[in-house]
């Protein structure tokens, strides 16, 4: 599936626009089969994103006892690390939302000793959510995965050179970042669960990422965010990243 690129001026309107996509699809989502089921993004992005969706008019729009949420992937910490993806949202995102109910935040628990086993467990879950059954081939199908993108054109925690990119039947699994990463262990979707999903929104800012959008843009697949082709990809990117000049 092709992907399509948006370029905005600001990392401030492609937060805005990130935001109305999500308030958008949780709407779709809900309408038409009852409920929506979103994965959320680590990195920088959700500290601008976050905020817009807790206020008035997009907080209002959503009946978020509707949503079940999950994240594309976690850092080997505890929930109150200041690096937990998941301690980012429940502090800005969850905690600040009415009718969110605690059986539907699904918290990737990628701090557990045995992490290999934790990732089993956590596909289970994802079936017991997406009814599936044991076994099966079918593959959980999410309303949204909201992405984000580093520097060298890694996504979620897949990152060039992993055996983990060659991965094709698992939906999770532990992941190792690069040693300059603050935290290495790391707990990721995989590509088969990404690209199985209804939409993916990437959201990335800083001339730091132009170089990969562009090889991104180019069609070529080297990059693990290049590997991304779900049903509908969209990329909003800032100025920055999409390699446009500040007038």
């Amino acid at each position: 599936m092709s992907a399509r690129f948006t370029v905005l001026p600001t990392p401030a309107t492609v937060a805005e626009a990130a935001a109305d996509r999500i308030v958008a699809s949780a709407r779709n989502a809900i309408r038409r089969r009852g409920r929506f089921l979103i994965a959320l993004s680590g990195g920088s992005a959700p500290r601008l994103v976050y905020p817009l969706l807790i206020a008035p008019p997009r907080r209002d729009a959503v009946d978020w006892s509707k949503v079940e949420f999950f994240w594309g992937d976690e850092r080997a910490v505890p929930p109150d690390d200041p690096e937990s993806n998941y301690g980012l949202a429940r502090r800005l995102l969850l905690d600040n939302l009415a009718g969110v109910r605690a059986e539907s935040v699904h918290r990737m628990p990628a701090d557990e000793p045995d992490r290999e086993a934790a990732a089993v467990r956590h596909e289970a879950e994802l079936g017991r959510a997406f009814a599936l059954p044991p076994g099966g081939r079918r593959r959980p199908r999410f309303d949204l995965i909201w992405l984000g993108m580093g520097p060298d054109g890694h996504t979620a925690s897949l990152f060039p050179g992993s055996s983990v990119l060659a991965e094709r039947i698992r939906w999770v699994t532990t992941a190792t970042a690069p040693r300059t990463s603050p935290v290495a262990a790391r707990m990721t979707f995989t590509l088969p669960l990404i690209n199985a999903a209804r939409a993916v929104l990437f959201v990335v800012a800083g001339a730091d990422k132009a170089a990969a959008v562009r090889s991104i843009r180019a069609g070529s697949p080297d990059l693990p965010a290049a590997r991304v082709r779900a049903a509908s990809t969209l990329w909003l990117l800032d100025a920055a990243a999409g390699g446009v000049s500040a007038s």
